[in-house]
């Protein structure tokens, strides 16, 4: 489906406006528990506006056990738009001028996979889980500039790639796991040097981010490692699930590790076995849901990582019953989640945890089947990664 950049534009605007009504009867109430359950209107944004002193104008990573809980440029959008808030404490107002922002980067991240994707994209501002998602929290700084380095990785400009890479680390740790596939994609071209340079780049370039926060303050910088290092079996994760039905998950950080690494070397094993070499666009969608499903939680935003690379991984129209199928269960996960908790805060109705617990499996379930779905593609069906066809790609957007 080609069309043009206004109507590209026009359906993520509607996109970002119904997900605004959707998160208005939180801003009229107050975001008060279980209300915000209740109405599933739940945001990251309001609640650690006070919690982690960001009302203050404070430094988001000098206070210890209480630092915000995200990696540096995240901390950075979340301090510097407190500035924003000109007089009193005012998280209405705080809300609004992010999910501004975020209202623009989802409009720029719609762009970019509409030239990158010009047969699917639509697929992006039509989801309704993303739509259900769009302002809990900052994600969308980091999914962004993962796709720029999926963008700019596939039209050979690997020194950039890399930068964005890095950026996209020090935002949100998700996309590290990108460096597997394009680990594949160098080694099958037989490209050890620029491989290593890719990597010694997004390294460099991630560490020069970090680096004034880790002096300024240790202790806060490392919040967010000693956070999920500490974190148990949560919400919508495998591990929670396993936890729910009675398998003991009391190692579950060497479990998700090993998890992880296993599943990693599988995917590695599957792209470097192939015998066309699809591009990071094309693989980046399983890479990142293995780090998913390996996580020791799996937030309702998430699906907005999953979704852009989703819609790039998509090789042809039958795919789409799979990946509708796998967002019906994200859908569900989203307005299970938001239950669940309503209940767990004293309202008469709500979502019992065994229902839920049903529903985090089927979520699970959607997600391999539609990753299965995608690797059971024949070789001649991926798209080969040449010049040929990013130039294709590029054209194909009008």
């Amino acid at each position: 489906m080609k069309a043009t950049t206004k109507a590209v534009i026009a359906l993520a605007i509607l996109a970002s406006l119904l997900s605004f009504v959707k998160f208005n009867h939180c801003r009229n109430a107050g975001w008060t528990s279980p209300d915000m359950y209740t109405h599933a209107c739940y945001s990251d944004i309001t609640a650690l506006y006070d919690q982690r002193n960001i009302a203050d104008h404070s430094w988001p990573y000098l206070h210890g056990a209480n630092s915000l809980e995200y990696p540096p440029i995240t901390g950075v959008v979340a301090w510097a738009t407190s500035y924003l808030v000109f007089h009193e404490s005012n998280p209405l107002i705080y809300f609004d001028l992010n999910a501004l922002l975020l209202a623009l980067l989802f409009i720029a991240l719609v762009i970019f996979i509409a030239k990158m994707k010009p047969e699917f994209w639509y697929l992006l501002p039509a989801s309704p889980a993303v739509i259900a998602s769009l302002y809990i929290n900052w994600d969308l700084w980091a999914v962004i500039s993962a796709v720029m380095c999926i963008y700019l990785f596939d039209r050979g400009k690997y020194d950039w790639s890399a930068l964005a890479l890095g950026i996209s680390v020090a935002t949100k740790f998700f996309p590290i796991i990108l460096l597997l596939p394009i680990a594949a994609i160098f080694i099958r071209k037989s490209q050890h040097r620029e491989l290593i340079r890719y990597s010694c780049y997004a390294a460099l370039t991630w560490v020069l981010i970090n680096a004034p926060c880790t002096i300024i303050n240790f202790r806060g910088w490392w919040q967010f490692f000693d956070l999920n290092s500490k974190r148990g079996a949560d919400w919508g994760s495998l591990w929670f699930f396993l936890d729910r039905i009675g398998i003991n998950v009391s190692a579950i950080n060497l479990l998700a590790v090993l998890l992880l690494i296993s599943g990693s070397a599988f995917y590695l094993t599957y792209l470097l076995g192939r015998k066309v070499a699809p591009t990071l666009a094309a693989t980046a969608f399983i890479a990142v849901a293995i780090f998913t499903v390996a996580s020791k939680v799996y937030s309702p935003q998430y699906v907005l990582w999953l979704t852009p690379l989703a819609v790039l991984a998509l090789v042809n129209k039958s795919d789409r019953t799979a990946f509708w199928i796998w967002q019906g269960t994200e859908i569900i996960y989203h307005f299970a989640i938001w239950q669940v908790l309503a209940t767990q805060e004293g309202t008469r109705f709500g979502l019992s945890e065994s229902n839920y617990t049903f529903v985090v499996a089927l979520r699970l379930i959607a997600l391999a089947y539609f990753c299965a779905s995608l690797m059971r593609k024949s070789p001649a069906e991926y798209p080969p990664q040449s010049s040929e066809f990013l130039s294709s790609a590029a054209d194909g957007y009008a």
